[in-house]
């Protein structure tokens, strides 16, 4: 069974150039948990049964908030998230982080939108930077081997 997940990463220049040092050879899962900082997330897909995707073949295009987006949430929501109760609501957060198909920043146009994995659109916005839905791009193109990763600065709510 397809299982289809977001998972954030690299929130530096410094990591972002690390990665493309590597020469893509790791995942993207691989890729967070080598930058160190990213426990939450590595958590949160891990908690969602997600892992295993985030390490296939892909490709993936990924918006992946920061762990200071994850942070932001009310009090008590991810770890609320987490509990085994809520997996299906964590997943369906998870997963409108996701598009299938490896998209670069380049290949972005205002106003477009984007299926997501979840089943819901995003909207990307070039107007004052780049952002999807009301998150702020703050690294992009993040080459993985199974992937790409577009840095955000919020979590992204898919419509109720």
């Amino acid at each position: 069974m397809f299982k289809r997940t977001a998972l954030a990463l690299a929130t530096t220049a410094a990591f972002a150039t690390s990665a493309f040092a590597m020469g893509h050879s790791k995942d993207i899962v691989d890729t967070a948990t080598a930058a160190g900082s990213f426990t939450t997330l590595l958590a949160a897909a891990e908690a969602a049964g997600l892992v295993e995707t985030l390490k296939g073949e892909g490709p993936l295009t990924v918006f992946a908030p920061t762990g200071e987006a994850f942070a932001a949430l009310p009090e008590g929501t991810v770890k609320t998230l987490l509990l085994p109760e809520t997996r299906d609501q964590l997943v369906a957060i998870m997963t409108y982080h996701v598009i299938a198909g490896a998209v670069m920043s380049g290949d972005l146009s205002d106003d477009m939108t984007a299926a997501t994995v979840q089943g819901a659109d995003i909207t990307i916005d070039l107007d004052n930077g780049v952002m999807v839905d009301d998150a702020n791009v703050v690294t992009a193109d993040i080459e993985a081997s199974n992937g790409v990763i577009h840095v955000i600065d919020k979590v992204i709510m898919p419509p109720m």
